[in-house]
């Protein structure tokens, strides 16, 4: 019997085509699952559907644990209970799963809540296709337009009769076209009129696909090069803000107490200096495969570790003075007792 349903539909196919190529007929389909696909409308409404049924199934796993949870509490305790109490815990049990499973028919059958709930969703918008269909196909004089997914087998359907996009189309200019106001639903239908035109003109999509991208090619490199100098700019600043420490930290060194301080704070602060301009150059010279951020902080941590350095030798060198110093008062007032002394 199936096999006798195919052949008459092929035969009408191949009927439907030669009346096509003999009298200028003009045939369409859709693809009914594909437009519901696309719409945000019945999107957004199905994943709060989705979100209802997933609790279902929450609910349902919760009074399947509830059942287990009885059958091992009698299947432990069955030795110590009487008949009458067993048989009692039976009914309970098979009450229960009775219970769950009428909840799960009650939700999930085939008359249940869910597909009830998804007929009712998906009518409006059906009713939205449909009207869009007839119009469509009163503007471009279709003959015959079929639905892909309808309990009619297609068995073959080439894409260029597949108006399914301007289906799409049409349903989602209506709801723009309720956002927009003056002369933006004047540009709107200037590129609407477009848009009809190259749905009608297979050489004006392949040059509007040119187009598009081009125009996607020229995006991406505008953003590339927007990228290379943000990067560009990242590195420069980051280079002088560590020059900038190594400066503050050479000219922030106090004067020295003596000539030798002197000498040795001089010293130190041209080798931290020398330093930080050989940290630059080397951070200058480094490939371009080694990390910005590192090198800056190499740089930083070494400046840091020299201006310690030099503070600690200074500290040093400041003590020694002022312990020679502190021996030289009391050997020269030894020196006074004794002179006095050799005097009396």
């Amino acid at each position: 019997m199936r096999k006798h349903f195919l052949l008459l539909v092929f035969m009408l196919a191949v009927s439907l085509t030669a009346t096509a190529q003999s009298r200028g007929t003009k045939i369409g389909y859709i693809d009914m699952e594909y437009i519901l696909q696309n719409v945000p409308d019945y999107i957004e409404a199905k994943n709060q559907l989705e979100q209802k049924a997933q609790k279902w199934k929450q609910e349902i796993e919760i009074k399947q644990i509830d059942i287990a949870k009885l059958k091992e509490s009698l299947k432990t305790e069955r030795v110590l209970l009487t008949r009458e109490l067993i048989e009692e815990r039976e009914e309970e049990i098979a009450f229960q799963e009775n219970a769950l499973l009428e909840y799960q028919q009650k939700r999930f059958g085939p008359t249940g809540d869910l597909m009830t709930q998804k007929a009712v969703l998906a009518q409006p918008v059906q009713d939205q296709v449909f009207t869009a269909v007839q119009d469509i196909a009163e503007a471009k004089k279709y003959d015959f337009v079929f639905n892909k997914t309808s309990d009619l087998t297609m068995l073959f359907s080439a894409k260029r009769y597949d108006i399914s996009d301007q289906v799409i189309r049409v349903l989602n200019r209506a709801s723009r076209r309720n956002q927009l106001k003056g002369k933006e639903l004047k540009e709107q239908e200037k590129k609407e009129a477009l848009e009809d035109m190259v749905d009608d003109n297979p050489a004006l999509q392949e040059r509007q696909a040119k187009i598009d991208a081009k125009k996607a090619a020229r995006e991406k490199l505008v953003a590339d090069r927007k990228a290379a100098q943000e990067e560009k700019k990242r590195l420069a600043e980051e280079k002088r803000n560590a020059a900038r420490q190594g400066k503050t930290g050479s000219t922030t060194t106090t004067a020295p107490p003596n000539k030798e301080e002197g000498k040795t704070s001089a010293t130190t602060a041209t080798e931290t200096n020398n330093k930080v301009q050989d940290a630059e150059q080397t951070d200058d010279d480094s490939t371009a495969t080694e990390d910005p951020k590192k090198k800056s902080a190499e740089a930083r941590a070494q400046i840091l570790a020299d201006r310690k350095k030099a503070q600690e030798e200074k500290k040093a060198k400041a003590l020694a003075d002022r312990q020679a110093k502190i021996d030289a008062a009391k050997k020269a007032r030894e020196d006074k007792a004794k002179e006095k002394e050799n005097k009396n």
